[in-house]
């Protein structure tokens, strides 16, 4: 198989790397290839809109909280599997430490390069060769957003010089909806795929340019650290345990490598949804409830009494509860909304959660833990009124400023704190372990 790969990368966010992005995935997809599209830096939403236009599940990749090892053993064995591979980039492409230029480089994948160019011409040569200089990163070319005639497309065309045009979309009549926390959820959009495939026949592309491009050049790691893209774990320390994961359009901001983490360590996975008001199950021996959208569904999950009832027996019980972001806003005592309406949650966690128009928290951060940290990130539009003390803080990368508070009341753990359990199984398996608890 040769697989050919790029990192779809901007000068800013907004530009439309993830308009692009599906669409190439999908036109790919339509002209038999077999695609794999990454999404680079945590992102929740974005490999959800991913998956649906390339048919494959998206993983994150990022130098700082997945690794260079995790990320080189991921795209090697999407490279065995598939014969494009896409990465989208985060922001601009020398934002953030590490940045997407920096995966760029790390990993030998040339940059295409979308430019927004509704309210420019002649200047995106300029634009695009000062984002290949100033790293400098291999270019591979050019996709032009928003483009508004044949003859506009011509002066972007010329104005790259050596860098090739590869594509075009024009100005959407339609385009992926979006919220507070980015894209809508898949599932919500209807009529989603005929949304990607118009996309996708909007989308001018030279495949024969694309079939030209160098094969990727990624070997799998030395390192016996990663097996088939997972982290390798020594012995199985949650062989036995039964996890209760809160599954539904509340819950759902979950890596798919937390997953396959906590499975390579031995748990058995259940899910179940407090929005239909399903108890967690009896056998499990601890609960997992992911970050989401608990804001959105106020009144389902206030009305909800089993699964209130039942995460307070477990724990009552002493079963570990890791709570993240919208897990913990649904286990606090109550939950104001945009609207300001306000509606009774679980009650593990004494205080409210108020939702508010200013982010709250963005950015990398490590949670330190006894077998070291747990590398992560946190975004959130709310903020949590408590009195409760943190029981621990997470670190800011890179600055190694204070971050989001750790809440620990008996078996119970919450935080803004999103984990990216692969970064530690150890601490991982302590967390979710009944004795740690």
């Amino acid at each position: 198989m040769v697989a050919r790969a790029v990192l779809v990368a901007a000068a800013a966010s907004g530009q439309g790397k993830t308009t692009v992005t599906a669409a190439l995935a999908r036109k790919l997809v339509r002209a038999g290839r077999r695609v794999r599209v990454f999404k680079c830096g945590p992102d929740f939403i974005d490999p959800m809109v991913l998956a649906r236009a390339c048919g494959a599940p998206v993983e994150s990749l990022d130098l700082w909280m997945v690794g260079a090892e995790r990320c080189r053993a991921l795209l090697a064995e999407a490279a065995q599997d598939a014969d494009a591979i896409l990465v989208e980039g985060v922001m601009g492409l020398y934002d953030g430490t590490p940045s997407a230029a920096d995966l760029s480089r790390e990993f030998g994948l040339p940059v295409l390069t979308v430019i927004d160019a509704g309210a420019m011409a002649q200047t995106a040569g300029a634009l695009v060769h000062g984002l290949r200089a100033y790293g400098p990163v291999e270019m591979a070319g050019v996709v032009a957003n928003r483009i508004a005639s044949p003859g506009h497309a011509a002066m972007v065309a010329a104005s790259l010089r050596d860098i090739p045009l590869l594509g075009t979309l024009p100005k959407q009549a339609v385009s992926l909806p979006e919220r507070h926390l980015g894209l809508v959820l898949p599932d919500e959009v209807a009529g989603l795929d005929g949304l990607l495939d118009e996309l996708a026949d909007q989308l001018a592309f030279d495949l024969a340019a694309w079939d030209a491009l160098p094969a990727a050049q990624i070997a799998h790691p030395d390192s016996g650290a990663t097996q088939g893209g997972r982290m390798a774990v020594a012995g199985l320390p949650l062989a036995g345990a039964r996890i209760a994961i809160a599954r539904d359009a509340a819950f759902m901001f979950l890596y798919p490598s937390n997953l396959t983490t906590l499975e390579a360590l031995g748990a058995q996975l259940e899910f179940f949804s407090p929005l239909a008001d399903e108890a967690v199950p009896r056998e499990a021996t601890a609960v997992y409830l992911p970050g989401g959208y608990p804001e959105l569904h106020g009144a389902a999950l206030a009305a909800g009494k089993r699964w209130q009832a039942s995460v307070r027996t477990a724990h009552a019980d002493g079963l570990p509860i890791v709570a993240e972001c919208g897990g913990m806003m649904a286990l606090a005592d109550t939950l104001q909304d945009k609207e300001g309406r306000e509606w009774p949650m679980a009650g593990l966690l004494p205080g409210k959660v108020v939702m508010q128009a200013r982010l709250a928290g963005l950015g990398a951060q490590a949670m330190p833990t006894a077998h070291g940290p747990l590398r992560g990130h946190t975004f959130h539009y709310s903020r949590l009124e408590t009195s409760q003390p943190a029981a621990a803080t997470t670190q800011k990368n890179p600055s190694g400023a204070a971050g989001e508070a750790v809440y620990r009341i008996g078996s119970l753990q919450v935080s803004y704190f999103h984990a990216y359990f692969p970064s530690n199984p150890a601490a991982v398996a302590a967390m979710f372990s009944r004795s740690a608890a």
